[in-house]
């Protein structure tokens, strides 16, 4: 499945969410894939159509039980772009 847009989602849509989404173009733009649209939201507005691949912290992993596991991304640390990396990397292969 080709990735051509990624979803950043936290509980209110403002904070972790929007860190995670600047993270994540970092990352992709590194790794060669700065085409890819990137954007973050609330985790109830998440939809299996919403996006290609979806991220989300370990806390909220419960919210998107409903996604398949290819379809999304749980950070143990949001913070932490080794990780971030190397788990965009699996689902850009």
């Amino acid at each position: 499945m080709a990735i051509r847009r990624i979803m950043c989602a936290c509980g209110s849509g403002l904070g972790s969410s929007l860190m995670v989404h600047m993270n994540t173009e970092e990352v992709l733009k590194k790794l060669g894939h700065g085409d890819i649209e990137v954007d973050h939201t609330t985790i109830s507005d998440i939809n299996p159509t919403a996006a290609d691949l979806f991220i989300v912290g370990g806390d909220l992993a419960d919210f998107v039980s409903s996604i398949p596991d290819e379809k999304k991304v749980v950070l143990k640390n949001i913070v932490d772009k080794a990780e971030l990396e190397e788990k965009l990397k699996a689902h850009l292969a």
